[in-house]
């Protein structure tokens, strides 16, 4: 029996195809029909490959019943959980003026901090989630303007969280960093993630303070502190125009500050990135030349002894190696919004996720689920805005993706769309996103179409 499958001209002698276990392989067009027509050799390399990536099912009923189960619950593990992240946004104030600020449209919007009775409502409702392992997760602005709630939440937390396990993450500039707010993370395993845009002439140009100057050597003093102490930090790229002839420099500066992995992001266009864009935004076409530099120069550094990765590699290899599903709430199906992460910003609100709460920065509030001094956990999962991004984020339903080769890999995010085409529906089928996760799929499947056995056995450690 021949499973579904998806596919699309790879190379003028090859067609990748795909199915929903997220297996690939690469055939002829000849091959492709006699698999199709049944007349494929039994006693080829290539029918054993097609039957053990499920290309070729078994015709038993019962067989085909538990190979497809497994196989396809391996890939959607994820839907088995319920909502694990969420994120508490601690003040919309922040001391930095960075080019490309998600949270923040415009200097009109007055600074405001979450309280304490803010804080305790909005770990309430994260308690009532049935998933077990949670993760809390603080943001801003920036959030260590508002430490003391921050340390509120994590002690408040630790002493109601019941059978609940709670990983800590805060995600800031590190410029507000102090002796004393890196003992209490250490004291409670607070790891950190920063932003790092790449040397001081490109993080300095993306990230300033509200004088102009540049913050990289505080970052970088930061960072060096945080690993000195024993707390783990990280630390996430996004690239703008002043990235592009960057690449190798970029990839150099995380790799001599001791990181072995760098996740290259895209530009999103929201918040002040809406003004700026025509400074610092690029096409997609320009982002991928990018990214593909980046991911061949982190290949050489690994072919000569070193160990490095790239964030959205790692997350697609999982699925097309190993054919499992990733919890990461942008490139799954549905996303992760509501139903995997959810956002308590300071007033109460909740939000499906960050980009929701960031557009409602922007004075839009469509994706708001409720207010935590209102609604139960259940309320705000029960709300027709979580059906809504549910339905609008599965792309086998969607017509633009439900036959695209990299389906099984990719994802949609309501909110973007919403915020660019004011429809949670994409309607362009070659929009800005999407082009930019096909195109980084394309640099990824080119390095396993090559078969070089160095690479090949480098992306399976990845």
């Amino acid at each position: 029996m021949v499973n579904y499958f998806n596919f699309k001209q790879f190379t003028p002698e090859h067609l990748l195809i795909t199915n929903d276990f997220g297996a690939y392989s690469f055939v002829t067009r000849k091959e492709m029909r006699e698999m199709m027509s049944g007349s494929l050799d039994r006693n080829t390399d290539l029918y054993d490959e097609l039957r053990e990536n499920g290309f070729i099912l078994p015709d038993d009923m019962e067989e085909l019943a538990r190979e497809t189960m497994v196989r396809y619950r391996g890939a959607k593990s994820y839907l088995f959980s319920a909502t694990a992240l969420h994120i508490f946004v601690l003040t919309n104030a922040c001391n930095l003026n960075c080019v490309y600020c998600q949270a923040r449209e415009h200097d009109k919007v007055l600074p405001q901090k979450m309280s304490m009775e803010t804080a305790e409502k909005s770990v309430d409702v994260a308690l009532q989630s049935p998933e077990r392992m949670l993760n809390f997760e603080f943001q801003g602005g920036e959030p260590l303007m508002n430490f003391e709630v921050l340390k509120h939440i994590v002690e408040y937390a630790e002493c109601n969280k019941g059978a609940h396990e709670i990983t800590y993450s805060v995600v800031t500039n590190l410029t507000l960093l102090t002796d004393e707010i890196m003992a209490f993370f250490k004291k409670h395993d607070v790891r950190v993630s920063t932003s790092l845009d790449g040397p001081s002439c490109v993080h300095d140009a993306n990230r300033s303070n509200r004088a102009g100057e540049g913050s990289y050597e505080k970052v970088i003093a930061a960072i060096n502190r945080l690993k000195e102490y024993g707390i783990p930090v990280g630390a996430i790229q996004t690239t703008t125009r002043k990235s592009l002839g960057f690449a190798k420099d970029i990839v150099d500066t995380y790799y001599q500050l001791g990181f072995d992995s760098i996740f290259i992001r895209p530009l999103t266009k929201l918040g002040t990135a809406i003004p700026n864009w025509d400074e610092i935004g690029y096409t997609a076409e320009e982002f991928l030349k990018f990214y593909g530099e980046c991911i061949e120069y982190i290949l050489e550094i690994n072919k000569n002894g070193g160990n490095m990765v790239e964030g959205h590699a790692t997350i697609f290899l999982a699925k097309i190696l190993r054919g499992s599903g990733q919890n990461y709430m942008e490139l799954r199906s549905p996303c992760g919004a509501a139903v995997g992460q959810m956002a308590y910003y300071f007033n109460g609100d909740v939000y499906t996720c960050d980009e929701g709460r960031m557009l409602a920065e922007m004075g839009d509030n469509a994706f708001r689920l409720g207010n935590v001094f209102g609604d139960t956990y259940e309320d705000l999962v029960a709300s027709p805005v979580c059906k809504t991004v549910c339905l609008s984020s599965t792309l086998e339903c969607l017509p633009e993706c439900a036959e695209c080769v990299y389906q099984p890999y990719c994802g949609t995010c309501p909110a973007l769309n919403y915020a660019s085409q004011h429809n949670v529906f994409k309607r362009d089928a070659r929009g800005y996103r999407c082009m930019v996760y096909k195109g980084m799929l394309d640099t990824i499947f080119s390095i396993l179409y090559r078969n070089d056995p160095v690479e090949i056995e480098i992306i399976k450690n990845w």
